[in-house]
């Protein structure tokens, strides 16, 4: 893995107000994204929190994580497990429901995606409320997986994400 650059990948994260509803300061990774050299960083920033560390699988909702976990896998060399909305994957499932600010949503894994016993990384461009997160946790788990640890290009700190994912190790690389 190269060196991790000192860039600031804050000046490639647009800030767009009121989307998706009113009230909300989306964050835009779509300029970091066209730029190499800030994608190539925000990856390398992102592998290096798993440096030295025993991870079998990385795991990803989609569809901005799949962006970055299957970067990451390709450079730690290493398999990547898509998690999606359900209906969308060809193969049997097991499916885990999670709470929205208003309603429910489920996400849906392979039954055979994960072996008991291999650790597996959770990757996503953003942590915000830890909602989605937390169910792609307890997929990898009830499949017998190990979650040593969850990688984030941003974390949204003042919803307090950490309090609803207590006993999982956080890796963000930008913090607002």
């Amino acid at each position: 893995m190269e060196e991790v650059t000192n860039l600031d990948l804050r000046k490639y994260i647009r800030d767009i107000p009121d989307f998706p509803k009113k009230g909300v300061m989306f964050k835009d990774i779509t300029p970091l994204l066209k730029e190499a050299k800030a994608f190539k960083v925000a990856v390398d920033e992102m592998c290096a929190f798993l440096k030295d560390k025993p991870v079998d699988l990385l795991a990803s909702a989609e569809a901005r994580g799949f962006i970055f976990a299957s970067a990451m896998a390709y450079e730690l060399n290493i398999g990547f497990i898509p998690i999606r909305k359900p209906g969308k994957l060809p193969y049997k499932t097991i499916s885990m429901e999670y709470s929205l600010e208003y309603g429910t949503n489920k996400v849906e894994i392979h039954e055979d995606a994960v072996e008991s016993g291999q650790n597996v990384v959770i990757v996503d461009d953003v942590l915000a409320t830890g909602g989605t997160v937390k169910a792609l946790a307890g997929l990898v788990e009830k499949l017998g997986g190990i979650v040593t640890d969850m990688v984030f290009l941003i974390e949204l700190e003042f919803l307090k994400a950490r309090e609803v994912l207590k006993g999982y190790d956080i890796h963000s690389v930008i913090k607002y």
